[in-house]
């Protein structure tokens, strides 16, 4: 049996100046757990935006096949990210051409994200 590979790529909550990272930490933790309950193997790509995030993503989707990329709403949903927002979609179109593109509302529902693609 084939287990789901799915890659979470968003913000790294621990480089984000003037933040109080232990609230999504504890959220991602959780979101993880929730993919361990479905028997769904997670990546998590966690970039910081003065650190070559693109690399990283790039590095992280040609590490592994992966059936299904969540975008965090971190990337998505602030104004200022939107051309990086767009520069990760073709990043996932361009380095995992057959992986949907799935979209969470918070950390702990990156799996519910990701399921309404591997059903």
């Amino acid at each position: 049996m084939t287990v789901a590979r799915v890659l979470v790529v968003g913000l790294d909550p621990a480089k984000i100046q003037s933040w109080d990272p232990e609230p999504v930490q504890a959220a991602i933790a959780r979101g993880q757990a929730r993919f361990d309950d479905h028997g769904i193997e997670a990546d998590w790509c966690l970039v910081a935006l003065d650190e070559n995030p693109e690399g990283a993503i790039v590095e992280a989707l040609t590490r592994k096949d992966y059936v299904c990329v969540v975008i965090g709403g971190g990337i998505r949903k602030h104004e200022p990210l939107l051309e990086f927002f767009e520069k990760v979609v073709n990043l996932v179109r361009q380095h995992a051409p057959d992986a949907a593109i799935a979209f969470n509302s918070s950390p702990e529902d990156c799996a519910d994200a990701a399921l309404r693609w591997l059903r």
